[in-house]
């Protein structure tokens, strides 16, 4: 028994956890008994690792791989209490069986552990794989870790809680189902002198929502997400962390095959049964997005090899000019002019919803005149007006209604004939800006719609909305410019202006529809 000059063991133990402020492997093998305790002693710590803390056991490789990665991005910020860093996003695909639900554990333990005042939600695709899987993981864990006494740890099926014995209210990690509906559940949570964190168990199946809505806690403080899943779908979010949002993420992808505990015989089974290229296999065992989820209307692949292709000059060169414009009245949709010749695409304006349709139409002129188009094609949606404008101005644009009859008896209405215009000129070699995350999420969630009589059909945008999805706006732009077939025009026998004369602006108060520019061109959308 201590004797009251002797020190405090939670003072001690506190003293210990600082150290491991910015070293979660270190926590990892000091806060567990590997060296005593059998049921831990699944893995053998492979070198470096098993050098550097002279142990025989511990977590597998991919395992103490991400976790000095995940000290060495705590270091680059280096947090100081007072003025919030960017956020630590980190998402591992794999295979089956590797021990990612282990791995959620540690780091719930590493950061109440070391951070006074953390704040946590972790979540899984449902409410058993949370309660039986994820967050008793947690709790066995956290039963074994040496700072387990300093947390109470709730399993009851309506309060899944690790909470601080002394600071509950402040100082807390909680479970939270991840239906939609339950989205809010996600929103308020802040620490801004410590770490607001969120862990997604099983990622693909976490609604888009949620994943907006717990955006909101990582913005001040020293805030932190983990995504860990096989990857089931390649659509929403955590198909975008490896895709159009891999900027923002520390991401990496754990082939089964190459941890130490998982069932070796029963993967080479299923290579032998479904392939090594399946998307079987590429679920379960490689850790890899499918080519095509069951309601994806264009393949991965097709799209990956769209995004960055380089096209010669004159692969391209010979092809008319389209000009498009999908337009934007309400809501946040962008509205999105673009170009197309031959294989090659480039979206040349996006701009906040107008709905003032001289102004559109103007800017669409001036573009028309500047890249020399051949045709200009106008969504109908919100285009009439600016359709109506270019008719005064003299200009002979086209204009489409996606719900209208589609010139292919296969496909429903003119909406799924341009999709499948889309996919098969990117079949047939289209290139499109590799920095266009935008447009690249909008190809990957085109989905189709099931019917009876075979025809094709996509997804209705208010559907996609549901969904959590932007309009696809950059999409229909491309759409647009294969809807039509469009020729070339005979430059030669065009006029061209005189020399000296300034473009000239539609004004529908002058009696001629003309009046003499006096900005020169200006594009009010140019700067954006």
């Amino acid at each position: 028994m201590l004797n009251r000059h002797s020190p405090d063991p939670n003072a001690l133990l506190a003293e210990d956890m600082a150290r491991f402020y910015s070293d979660p492997l270190g926590f990892v093998m000091y806060a567990y008994p590997w060296d005593t305790d059998p049921s831990l002693q699944l893995v053998k710590l492979a070198e470096p690792w098993s050098l550097a803390y002279g142990c025989e056991y511990g977590p597998d490789a991919w395992a103490c791989a991400f976790l000095d990665k995940l000290g060495q991005l705590v270091r680059e910020r280096g947090f100081d209490g007072v003025h919030a860093v960017d956020p630590i996003r980190m998402a591992i695909a794999s295979g089956h069986g590797i021990g990612k639900s282990a791995l959620v554990a540690w780091i719930v333990d590493w950061i109440m552990s070391t951070r006074p005042n953390a704040q946590g939600t972790v979540t899984a695709t449902t409410a058993p794989q949370l309660r039986t899987k994820t967050w008793a993981q947690i709790a066995r864990w956290t039963k074994k870790c040496v700072t387990g006494r300093w947390f109470d740890v709730s399993t009851g099926l309506g309060s899944m809680r690790m909470e601080h014995k002394a600071h509950p209210e402040e100082w807390f990690c909680q479970a939270q189902t991840c239906a939609e509906e339950n989205s809010e559940a996600f929103a308020g949570q802040h620490a801004a002198s410590s770490t607001s964190f969120y862990l997604f168990d099983e990622a693909s199946g976490v609604p888009d929502k949620i994943d907006e809505v717990s955006a909101g806690g990582l913005t001040d403080g020293e805030p932190m997400k983990f995504a860990f899943g096989n990857p089931t779908q390649n659509t929403g979010w955590f198909h975008g962390t490896f895709h159009g949002q891999r900027h923002r993420w520390n991401q990496r992808q754990v082939d089964s095959r190459t941890v130490s505990i998982t069932n070796k015989h029963i993967l080479q089974e299923w290579i032998e049964d479904y392939g090594i290229d399946s998307d079987f296999v590429k679920i379960r065992v490689r850790g890899m997005f499918p080519s095509m989820s069951a309601k994806q209307f264009i393949s991965v692949a097709d799209i990956d090899a769209a995004f960055g292709r380089h096209l010669r000059k004159e692969q391209y060169v010979f092809a008319p000019k389209v000009l498009t414009l999908d337009n934007s009245w309400e809501g946040d949709d962008d509205g999105v002019i673009a170009l197309r010749q031959g294989l090659r695409y480039e979206v040349l304006r996006v701009f906040p919803k107008n709905d003032n349709d001289i102004e559109i139409a103007n800017i669409l002129a001036n573009l028309e005149d500047e890249h020399e188009a051949d045709g200009v094609i106008i969504d109908a949606g919100y285009g009439t007006g600016v359709k109506s404008a270019g008719d005064t101005m003299g200009r002979e644009w086209q204009i489409v209604w996606a719900s209208g009859a589609s010139p292919d008896p296969g496909c429903l209405n003119m909406r799924a004939y341009m999709a499948k215009q889309v996919r098969d000129w990117l079949k047939r070699g289209g290139a499109i800006d590799g920095r266009d995350n935008a447009l690249y999420n909008e190809l990957v969630e085109i989905h189709t719609v099931p019917r009876m009589d075979g025809k094709l059909q996509i997804e209705a945008k208010k559907d996609a909305k549901r969904r959590g999805l932007p309009s696809p706006n950059r999409f229909d732009a491309l759409g647009l410019s294969l809807a039509i077939p469009v020729g070339a025009k005979n430059r030669a026998a065009l006029p061209t202006p005189a020399a000296g004369v300034r473009r000239r602006e539609y004004n529908p108060l002058e009696p001629s529809g003309r009046l003499e520019g006096s900005n020169g061109g200006h594009d009010p959308f140019a700067s954006m």
